[in-house]
């Protein structure tokens, strides 16, 4: 039984009710959840597993998808925590860090603004609660103080953020959709998520974002780096101090 994703439909989910299905060297595995594991460039989620009576909790200090058990999700427990009230068959209360995932879903919405200022190939990604990262395959200079003030456009633009799902033959007639150079859109299943920012940016992506780019709020670029002939980074960062 592969774990039912929450937060695929709704990112704005923080807690559910499931039933423990499984407790292994990965972590633990539920039959539905609203963590999001590590994939795509976003860091995986944290919180608490908490059973239904309310006598016995565990924090979660990661998300991970599980490596032997595909379609499973390993919430993977704090070190030194105590599972002997969470065996299989147990019903518990899994509630994220809502900071934490706030974080992600601005950063990850940030990134694809960058995407529709910055049009190269993406070569690498990371997206976590204090900052995130693009790699462009591209050897021209960018301007940190241009790409800030085009972000500031966008948020203030108030751009509808939505996703939908369209089948692998519609991404196969579109190639041009996928941006990404080092990592491809997961198939199998016979349909693809994308991502739409109304008007801004259409692209395969599996990850949490905001409803509306005004939500993504004061997301600045920090740093530009020259990582090789072919790539530079762009580090976005929140004005205000980061949480989670």
């Amino acid at each position: 039984m592969s774990t039912e994703e929450l937060f695929r439909e709704d990112a704005t989910l923080l807690e559910c009710e499931a039933t423990v299905l499984a407790i292994d060297e990965a972590g633990i595995v539920l039959d539905r959840s609203v963590f999001y594991p590590q994939g795509g460039g976003q860091a995986g989620d944290a919180g608490t597993l908490v059973t239904r009576d309310g006598a016995a909790q565990v924090v979660i200090a990661d998300t991970r998808k599980h490596a032997a058990r595909p379609g499973d999700i390993a919430h993977v427990p704090a070190a030194g925590a105590d599972l002997a009230a969470f065996a299989p068959g147990t019903r518990v209360v899994a509630r994220i860090d809502a900071e934490r995932r706030r974080a992600h879903m601005r950063f990850h919405t940030a990134t694809h603004l960058l995407c529709a200022l910055v049009p190269h190939p993406v070569d690498g990604c990371s997206i976590t609660a204090g900052y995130a990262r693009l790699d462009f395959h591209m050897n021209e200079p960018l301007d940190k103080v241009a790409l800030s003030a085009g972000i500031a456009r966008l948020v203030a633009e108030a751009h509808a953020v939505r996703q939908r799902w369209i089948s692998e033959a519609e991404l196969d007639a579109n190639p041009g959709l996928v941006r990404s150079m080092s990592v491809q859109p997961p198939r199998g299943q016979g349909r693809i998520r994308v991502l739409e920012i109304e008007g801004v940016d259409l692209q395969p992506c599996g990850g949490t974002h905001v409803a509306d780019t005004a939500e993504v709020g004061a997301v600045v670029v920090t740093k530009i780096e020259k990582k090789s002939a072919m790539t530079r980074r762009v580090v976005l960062g929140f004005a205000e101090p980061a949480k989670g």
